[in-house]
């Protein structure tokens, strides 16, 4: 997969983007949840996320108190160990990883703890959400770091 490509139309497309997403927080079509649910299907049948896993390697995911007991206890690690092995608190006050690409992520671009990933990692890029049009600014930033993104705003400006 050609990441830089894809960051390049991102990049190109960003401001046409920008407008038809905000064309959808104007004027949403009644059936935008469906539509919206029916494109993330599409994207994610044509893209492998484990040829890219961009997101593992270079976005570090906000850790919530429930994703660190789990993963701790995975790891029949005492909290505070976990943490001080894997995490620092950024500068919003959010705990992230101490450093990326994720430790978690093998050399096969899968995830060591797939099944107790953190909630951040298990809902990116965020493209079957309910109302879309109120994460628009989150939508566009994950169109430069992930082709499923891209290729979502790119059908979904299709659909609509």
């Amino acid at each position: 997969m050609d990441l830089e490509k894809y960051r390049q139309l991102a990049l190109q497309k960003q401001g046409e983007h920008r407008k038809f997403l905000a064309t959808l927080k104007k004027k949403a079509p009644k059936n935008l949840d469906k539509i919206v649910q029916e494109v993330h299907q599409e994207v994610f049948a044509e893209i492998d996320c484990t040829e890219c896993a961009n997101c593992c390697k270079t976005l570090g995911p906000l850790f919530t108190e429930a994703d660190i007991t789990r993963i701790a206890k995975v790891f029949r690690m005492k909290l505070p160990v976990f943490e001080d092995m894997y995490l620092r608190v950024d500068e919003d006050g959010d705990k992230v990883f101490q450093s990326m690409p994720c430790p978690f992520l093998g050399g096969d671009n899968l995830c060591s703890i797939y099944d107790v990933r953190p909630k951040a990692c298990r809902e990116f890029p965020h493209t079957d959400r309910k109302k879309i049009y109120q994460i628009n600014h989150l939508t566009i930033k994950n169109t430069l770091t992930c082709p499923a993104a891209y290729l979502f705003v790119e059908k979904l400006k299709d659909r609509v």
